[in-house]
């Protein structure tokens, strides 16, 4: 038998706002309230809307609803480098946190941190329709004035507290390398090596500058900082000539993974740790407490970072924005075996 045609068209179509008010027994417009996530409907009538839902495969039509109030429920993420682990946590937390509030992300990774790319990655998105954006790019690019962000979106920017234009959300990365530099100074070390990041960094220039504030307080030699680009390989370079300096007693690397590098090259050089050379780390990465000797490292709060970051985004996009100030969250010193007294000579 041929299946009539109206059926053939509710099949291809799904079933509609009638059908499931219908099958609820409820009006279409309670049906819609449902759908939109309003509250104004009673527990028990919601929970038989959506059954019927489920019961018939109904889908909202978020396009057409989008088209109709002027939002998307959806935002962007600019992000150079998915390779580092502060990077994944806080887009771990993006997704979590927009997620909850019912919110989709659309993430469009950055090749190379240039004006050219960054507005490439806005219009990208801008074609996507997004409500809001959220940068994550710590190189200094985003800090500069002629740097044009998206006009008339929401944005929030990541690990840059230079621009006074828009909200921003960092950790406190002047206040992290304190307290790594003052913890080895303590513990009776001449100074402290540092394996630096990379130089276009934001995040690493904020830590090499207090690394460098705290030496000179303190009236202590300050040794050239040892470029690296966050990876083990760069650590383990360094390492290298670290083990073949017996003066170098203390090292603060820029993040966990060059310290990694670090460790693993004193260790094949016969430099003990901490016995000869106590090494601290900079983000308390999941494996950190792993290294052997555990790591000494400075803790910071991604998820708390990201959580904010979309907090302060969908004020804005929904129209009930914070002041444009940044957020800095604090840090906290971890203090494990990587680090000890220094060797007496």
């Amino acid at each position: 038998m041929t299946e009539p045609n109206s059926a053939r068209t509710r099949a291809r179509r799904g079933p509609s706002l009638a059908d499931v008010a219908g099958h609820a027994g409820v009006s279409t417009q309670t049906v819609s309230r449902v759908a939109n996530g309003l509250t104004n409907v009673e527990p028990a009538t919601r929970d038989r809307v959506l059954t019927s839902m489920q019961a018939l495969g109904y889908r909202p039509n978020r396009a057409a609803r989008a088209l109709r109030s002027g939002h998307f429920r959806s935002i962007g993420v600019v992000m150079f480098t998915l390779s580092s682990y502060g990077n994944m946590r806080t887009l771990d937390a993006i997704a979590v946190s927009a997620a909850r509030a019912g919110y989709s992300i659309n993430l469009v990774p950055v090749e190379h941190p240039t004006q050219q790319d960054v507005s490439v990655a806005f219009s990208r998105l801008l074609e996507q329709a997004v409500d809001g954006i959220i940068i994550v790019i710590e190189a200094h690019i985003v800090d500069r004035a002629d740097v044009e962000l998206p006009p008339g979106l929401s944005v929030v920017v990541i690990d840059s507290t230079a621009r006074a234009d828009y909200p921003q959300v960092d950790t406190d990365q002047a206040q992290g390398a304190r307290l790594a530099t003052e913890h080895l100074l303590a513990l009776g070390h001449e100074t402290v090596w540092h394996v630096s990041g990379p130089a276009d960094s934001y995040s690493a220039t904020r830590r090499e500058q207090s690394w460098r504030s705290v030496l000179e307080a303190a009236g202590r030699p300050v040794p050239e900082p040892m470029p690296g680009d966050w990876s083990t390989t760069a650590g383990y370079e360094h390492g290298k000539t670290i083990a073949a300096h017996p003066e170098i007693t203390a090292v603060f690397a820029a993040n966990d993974q060059m310290a990694l590098g670090v460790l693993r090259a004193l260790h094949e050089n016969g430099r003990r740790v901490p016995e000869d050379v106590s090494v601290v780390g900079f983000d308390d990465m999941a494996e950190s407490d792993s290294f052997w000797p555990p790591l000494t490292t400075v803790h910071q709060e991604f998820e708390a970072t990201g959580h904010r970051a979309v907090e302060l985004l969908i004020a804005e996009i929904e129209s009930r924005p914070e002041p444009a100030a940044a957020t800095v969250l604090p840090t906290r010193l971890v203090v494990r075996a990587s680090t000890g007294p220094a060797p007496q000579r």
